[in-house]
């Protein structure tokens, strides 16, 4: 009997692509199973990777572009439009406009990064004449609602005495009034839907600002000034548009874009795995695995809320199918992956190392942990 092994991971933030994590396993497990079946299923989740894998899958075609990146500086970016049948679509990735990867470790303060330069891509789309256009949300390097988004679409975002406020996501405690009559008109003939993680939300003790933002470089008073804008920005938009966002799911996806992408670009949030679902093969390959391997960079508390490894792993357990999850690092709450489908986690990193160390042998330390995870998996099948 052929034993077939089911590769689908994330990617490791600012270390491996997903299809570099994915391949790295896949030659682990060939190393402890040589004669073993091994699927690749390498999975999205609307930040890095995103446009690429949804273009590969639909035989689409990717697209250049120059957009203003999280920092205020000119980024090479991209965004995709897909083949196959149905309305012309395309495909783009906030993190290619606005990533945390596009923002230097020395300017790491969430309150002046903008998203401005996705509100650039979609412009770009636009110019492509498409009949919608799907955006994915992850990988964040801001903080600011998706402001700068609207304001690169043609918003005007108004202090009380009607002067402009600038970009990032401290100007926005200055928010007063909001002009949307500038937006481009081409906004209303398009669909806009959005890949999210449904969890987050926009404000309060589990808001963009108070889980996010530390992970983004805030201290705890920036986070509180952060939290505040976000409260004017929400409160603001309430106002005027009627609409409620503070506590939505997906409002707080991307540092807040969900909520930007509702309020001026008419968009329709989505559960990313409910979207990612439709391109990939993934329940097909599932179907016929006896063992599902998933991976992230760090798999804690947060992990259950819509990360990859546990979204992949509550999917296996439907069906019967153990998991095992590698991580970079097992933060607090990790043990709570195991009522959310994960069967077994294991770190990859085996001695004290530093950071730096860890992501430049990203793919030796998972190669090896893989390789590791199918020899004890062995021991036990023969006991």
């Amino acid at each position: 009997m052929t034993f077939t092994i089911l590769v689908a991971p994330s990617g490791f933030k600012e270390s491996l692509s997903v299809d570099d994590v994915t391949r790295a396993i896949s030659k682990g497990v060939r190393s402890a199973l040589p004669a073993a079946r091994v699927l690749e299923a390498p999975m999205v989740d609307g930040g890095e990777g995103f446009t690429q894998a949804l273009v590969n899958a639909t035989g689409g075609r990717l697209h250049e572009a120059t957009v203003t990146g999280p920092v205020g500086a000119p980024v090479s970016s991209f965004f995709g439009i897909m083949g196959g049948p149905g309305p012309r679509t395309a495909v783009l990735e906030m993190a290619a406009a606005a990533g945390l990867s596009l923002v230097p470790k020395t300017m790491r303060d969430p309150g002046r990064t903008t998203s401005y330069g996705v509100g650039e891509l979609i412009l770009r789309a636009l110019d492509q004449g498409v009949d919608r256009i799907l955006v994915g949300c992850g990988d964040s390097g801001i903080n600011d609602g998706g402001a700068g988004m609207a304001q690169a679409l043609g918003a005007r975002l108004l202090d009380c005495a009607g002067e402009e406020i600038g970009l990032g996501g401290y100007e926005l405690s200055r928010l007063s009034h909001i002009d949307t009559s500038g937006l481009d008109p081409r906004l209303a003939q398009v669909t806009i839907d959005v890949a999210v993680n449904w969890h987050n939300v926009l404000l309060g003790p589990k808001g963009v600002a108070r889980v996010f933002g530390p992970q983004k470089g805030a201290s705890p008073e920036q986070v509180d000034a952060l939290e505040a804008g976000l409260a004017r920005y929400a409160s603001v938009i309430r106002a005027q548009t009627g609409l409620d966002l503070a506590h939505a799911n997906g409002s707080g996806a991307s540092g807040g874009l969900g909520t930007g992408l509702v309020a001026f670009a008419g968009a329709t949030l989505h559960p990313r795995f409910d979207v990612v679902m439709q391109y990939l093969r993934f329940d097909e390959m599932l179907a016929e695995a006896d063992l599902v391997i998933t991976a992230e960079g760090s798999l804690d508390g947060q992990s259950p809320y819509g990360k990859v490894p546990c979204e992949v792993a509550r999917r296996a357990r439907e069906r019967g199918i153990q998991t095992i999850a590698l991580a970079g690092t097992l933060g607090k709450g990790v043990r709570e992956t195991l009522d959310n489908g994960i069967d077994a986690f294991a770190s990859i990193i085996k001695r004290p190392c530093s950071l730096d160390e860890a992501i430049h042998k990203g793919e030796k330390l998972l190669r090896r942990a893989a390789e590791d995870a199918m020899r004890m998996m062995i021991v036990g099948m023969r006991l």
